[in-house]
């Protein structure tokens, strides 16, 4: 019989296992625990907290490398460039610090949930999610990894290794933003996170904005992307903003907001940190 529980110490014996069958997969524990109150894990659990490479923020030749089991306190710690900003931000919005001393980045990648805190500010820093099995190692952008609503594009037998974020330049800045039904402690009923590289005279080069809370999962607006780029230092980025540009998104009715509400609300937030990134130096 299959043991129940195994804690390798390595990413090959996790990799080993997990082409000999299912695992539920355990990092933090913050999303796999709430959902069984009750009830028995189904699977056996593998354990990934023993795999000491699987944590730690790291940078190389291609930008910054996030660890899978790097938690959100983590994450909050580290010393970054200033374009980590809105990932900083979104941490610590992700429940409270026992939370955060715990629950891991990729924890929250895989978890799927429409109303992740850090989705949005990954999706608007260009991240990829690193996953690796016996059959080798492959590459995803954010958007093509979560699916939709818990549905992420993880295999059975692959293992999330890393999230990578490239490199942007000196100039890159960014903001996060949410609303929830109290300032701490709150799903999302939206979220917004932008990011804006300037060229050497100030001017935006670039520039990649996300909504989460909004979809079955967080959506990049590439319309008000484009108008971005290429604007003026010192310009007001808020006054960019169209209604067209919020088409990307599905928001629904539910117990903490409607539809309506839900598109008012990012409209203003999205206002909010352009505003903020305008002032920036």
């Amino acid at each position: 019989m299959q043991p129940r529980f195994e804690r390798p110490a390595s990413i090959a014996h996790a990799a080993r296992l997990l082409a000999a069958g299912r695992w539920a997969l355990l990092a933090g524990g913050t999303d796999l625990y709430a959902a069984h109150v009750g009830k028995p894990i189904a699977l056996p659990l593998l354990d990934l907290t023993g795999i000491a490479e699987l944590r730690g923020i790291r940078r190389d030749e291609r930008g910054w490398s996030i660890g899978a089991t790097t938690t959100w306190s983590d994450v909050v710690r580290a010393e970054l460039p200033p374009v980590f900003a809105a990932l900083q931000a979104a941490a610590r919005e992700i429940g409270g610090v026992q939370i955060q001393n715990t629950a891991t980045v990729a924890g929250n990648l895989c978890n799927a949930s429409p109303a992740a805190d850090g989705t949005p500010a990954l999706l608007a820093l260009g991240a990829s999610v690193v996953l690796l099995s016996e059959r080798g190692e492959r590459e995803l952008p954010l958007e093509q990894f979560v699916l939709g609503n818990r549905r992420t594009a993880r295999e059975p037998d692959e293992l999330v290794v890393a999230v990578r974020v490239p490199a942007h330049g000196a100039g890159a800045r960014s903001s996060f933003a949410k609303l929830g039904g109290r300032r701490y402690l709150t799903i999302a009923v939206t979220s917004v996170a932008v990011v804006i590289d300037r060229d050497a005279n100030g001017a935006v080069g670039a520039a990649r904005a996300a909504v989460g809370s909004c979809s079955a999962a967080a959506r990049r607006l590439p319309a008000l992307e484009a108008r971005l780029r290429g604007v003026a230092p010192h310009e007001d980025l808020a006054a960019l903003l169209a209604d067209a540009d919020l088409a990307p998104l599905a928001p629904i009715d539910d117990l903490r907001g409607s539809a309506a509400y839900r598109l008012d609300a990012t409209r203003t937030l999205l206002r909010r940190a352009l505003h903020e990134l305008a002032a920036m130096p």
